[in-house]
């Protein structure tokens, strides 16, 4: 490589790296808690535990879990009805003072099985909920989002440079070498290549998939336009339902669609996700990686009568997969805690990065006073 071309590549390192270090050093701190925000649910109580009951306790209707919940907040309208990806006796039942509320929501966690009210966890407050309003959109909505992408962008552009430096810099020392009897700078600079090239393809992935993670919100209102309106076309110019039939016979005729499926949330009526006239029942796989994946079953919300199903389209698949592949959700405890060490040396990455540039400007600052002295004298 020609003495300009690295000088080229290392000017797009440098600045790429300095202006997206501080907002990568905020991810990476806000995201480890987020990681394992089970387990901190549960050292803070804030996590809803099930009695335990027999596996195959009777579970009772949809209906009654919805009168149970309204029940709570009576005021309010039912938007969306969820599980857990591994636990399926505890529906959690939102609601807010209109279909499309972004305001005001208030969640019910309902046994499936008693019907007990279980608790009313807080969706607006407590630390996992800074913690990821930080990492996801620095509680700034969708220009947040974006603006985190394209940070997430510039640290890809970022790790690409470092690679293309990582061979000429390098390439008289041993790989792994750290000088650590030389000046503290040095020493430093030497971990930071080593952990850079260390973290490299997980930098990669967690980027990249972060990036595309920045994009939910227009990717959702793009299926919406491209998928949603052609799925209940039939129902434009209709007045919208002023009373449902029965939830849970919708959720069966879904159920019996799919039988190798199950159901991962419920979207009511004039929500998002769904429109005035229907249910819409997102079912999921049973599988690690089908477990993510949802497809749509809409149902005449008045008739109990599937209209239309499809599964969804590759922008939105590329999506889901690359939301638990971001926190390391696919292998369980495992892949959490190798994710965990992965995001600390990451912060060391950046946090000496951001080092070795304060020292330079220092030094470099040095020299200019002392030769701006000598001219002087």
């Amino acid at each position: 490589m020609t003495g300009t071309n690295l000088r080229r590549w290392a000017w797009i390192h440098k600045w790429s790296s300095l202006v997206c270090t501080l907002f990568m050093l905020l991810l990476c701190l806000t995201g480890l808690p987020l990681i394992f925000h089970h387990e901190i649910g549960h050292l803070l109580g804030t996590e809803i535990e099930a009695p335990e009951m027999a596996a195959d306790a009777p579970r009772i209707s949809m209906d009654r879990v919805m009168e149970i919940a309204k029940a709570q907040h009576p005021d309010k309208v039912g938007m969306f009805a969820s599980q857990e990806e591994d636990d399926d006796r505890v529906w959690y039942v939102t609601l807010s003072d209109t279909p499309t509320s972004e305001t005001g929501m208030k969640q019910v966690a309902v046994d499936a099985r008693t019907g007990d009210v279980l608790g009313q966890p807080q969706l607006d407050r407590g630390f996992m909920y800074i913690m990821f309003s930080l990492h996801v959109n620095l509680f700034a909505g969708l220009t947040g989002m974006l603006f985190l992408g394209f940070m997430g962008m510039l640290l890809l552009v970022a790790i690409i440079s470092g690679v293309v430096l990582y061979g000429p810099f390098m390439k008289k020392l041993e790989f792994g070498t750290v000088r650590a009897e030389r000046s503290t700078r040095l020493k430093w600079l030497d971990l930071h290549n080593l952990l850079g090239i260390v973290t490299l393809a997980w930098l990669l992935v967690v980027g990249a998939t972060g990036v595309i993670n920045t994009w939910a919100d227009l990717v959702i209102k793009y299926w919406q336009f491209d998928q949603m309106a052609e799925m209940i076309a039939p129902y434009k110019g209709k007045p919208p339902l002023t009373e449902f039939g029965s939830l849970q016979k919708s959720v069966e005729a879904a159920v019996a669609l799919e039988p190798d499926m199950k159901i991962g949330f419920i979207a009511f009526p004039g929500t998002t996700f769904s429109s005035p006239h229907h249910y819409a029942i997102f079912m999921r796989g049973t599988e690690n990686l089908t477990s993510r994946l949802f497809k749509p079953v809409l149902v005449d919300a008045s008739t109990a009568e599937v209209t239309d199903s499809r599964t969804l389209p590759w922008y939105a698949t590329a999506l889901l997969i690359s939301q638990p592949l971001h926190f390391g959700d696919y292998g369980g405890r495992p892949m959490q805690i190798m994710w965990a060490i992965l995001d600390i040396l990451s912060i060391v990455v950046l946090g000496s990065g951001l080092y070795l540039w304060i020292v330079r400007r220092k030094t470099t600052e040095a020299r200019m006073e002392k030769l701006i002295q000598a001219r002087q004298t």
